[in-house]
């Protein structure tokens, strides 16, 4: 059968005999009878855990929204005019709502780009801005020892609305509820403290009640009060199928569970070889990125066994401290023990690939030079083809094969 994996902004195609495919991770098949805003808005009327938005806020009181930036794929421009329809009917005047901006250590963003992101009419009613870490004030100390050091106009502000997507997270469980707060809004020396929980047993994709980090975050969330969240889950196609709102707990994990019913893959087997790509760009546009659909692959290989990752990569590794990590550094095992004892943004990702090395080779399709590849300890190749040609006489005419189109979405779950 030929298979077919986004790539950039095309296609990798595989000629996999049929025998060996053991499966297709798609997403699943979901009922639903709504999608985008009017979702939003049966959301909207019935919140989870909480009165509705327009019984808590009140008039005069500075109000925050809080939502992704531009390297999340939340369609703000679709909720915010639902969400200030619910303000004003609660009389709140625009002048006291602030969009905040959630950068984490990402970068700043262009006028221009805050109103793609969050749509002409929240651009011409309210105050939009971004958040910035050297602008922080602490609200406590979580148990493990995380600041909550918050951007000052959250801090400050009467109410918090947090929005978000929700998706698979390879060391919170799932993005989306409390993470707009944490690492959201915090400063540097916060999001390193709560991150470097990732090597902790717990911290993996899909799991929430015994995360460490997840707890964390919820935590600090707890120590700088949300007041409502509303998160969506979105197809393949960027479509919103589901809306959740209410407590920052409660509608989140009703989120997870519609995000599990639509993605989480079970398998009964492990495979020799695995394909997986993110779907194309923008999310292979570099190595950073599409670390997260590797990460999710590595459930799926056997140990011993093969990942391909298809990903064009024409941005290079997409992260500076990440680059210096994956191409100074001796061996994978090096990176594991330098993150235990010193944690550091970008550091983390060069981490969860070795990680996954030490387990599986890594076979990876991109754009990139071939020799500065393999100083990364990974096994270059220019097409999905030859590196499954390669995969597959290594290990054999029985090598069973899975295959992950949608890898940064779908999370294989191997049936004990």
């Amino acid at each position: 059968m030929i298979l077919e994996f986004g790539y950039g902004e095309g296609i990798q195609k595989v000629e996999v005999p049929d025998e060996n495919v053991i499966d297709i991770l798609k997403p699943n098949k979901v009922e639903y009878d709504r999608i985008d805003e009017e979702e939003v808005k049966r959301a909207l009327e019935n919140p989870i855990g909480s009165k509705r938005l327009k019984d808590i806020v009140k008039p005069n009181e500075k109000i925050v929204v809080i939502t992704s930036d531009i390297t999340r794929p939340m369609p703000t421009y679709k909720v915010m005019p639902l969400l200030l329809d619910e303000l004003y009917d609660a009389g709140v005047n625009a002048k006291d709502i602030t969009l905040v901006f959630a950068l984490g250590s990402h970068r700043k963003h262009t006028r221009e780009e805050m109103i793609k992101l969050a749509g002409e009419r929240a651009a011409n009613e309210i105050k939009m801005i971004d958040s910035d870490m050297s602008d922080c004030v602490r609200m406590g100390v979580t148990k493990r020892g995380t600041p909550v050091d918050i951007f000052m106009p959250v801090a400050e502000a009467d109410r918090r609305i947090c929005l978000g997507n929700i998706e698979y997270h390879y060391f919170a469980g799932y993005s989306g509820g409390s993470k707009a707060i944490m690492p959201g809004v915090s400063t540097r020396e916060a999001i390193r403290k709560n991150h470097s929980l990732m090597v902790e047993e717990g911290s993996h994709a899909g799991n929430l009640d015994t995360n460490p980090v997840r707890e964390d975050i919820e935590e600090a969330a707890s120590l700088c009060p949300i007041d409502f969240i509303l998160n969506v889950v979105l197809d393949e196609k960027k479509t919103i199928i589901k809306a959740v709102s209410g407590h920052p707990v409660l509608a989140h994990r009703e989120g997870a569970k519609f995000l599990d019913k639509l993605y989480l893959k079970e398998i009964k087997e492990r495979a020799d070889i695995v394909l997986v790509s993110q779907g194309g760009k923008p999310k292979d546009i570099n190595l950073y990125q599409t670390q997260k659909a590797l990460d999710n692959a590595k459930h799926a290989v056997k140990k011993g066994g093969t990942v391909i990752l298809i990903g064009e990569c024409t941005e290079g590794l997409g992260e500076k401290v990440f680059e210096e990590w994956m191409t100074k550094s001796k061996s994978p095992d090096e990176m594991i023990e330098r993150i235990r004892k010193d944690f550091q943004l970008g550091g983390h990702k060069a981490a969860a690939i070795s990680l996954v090395l030490r387990d599986a080779d890594i076979y990876l399709v991109s754009a990139m030079d071939e020799a500065f590849v393999k100083s990364m300890f990974l096994k270059p190749f220019k097409s999905a083809q030859e590196a499954f040609d390669t995969a597959f006489k290594k290990h054999g005419a029985n090598a069973k094969v899975i295959a992950m189109p949608y890898g940064g979405s779908t999370l294989p779950k191997e049936i004990n």
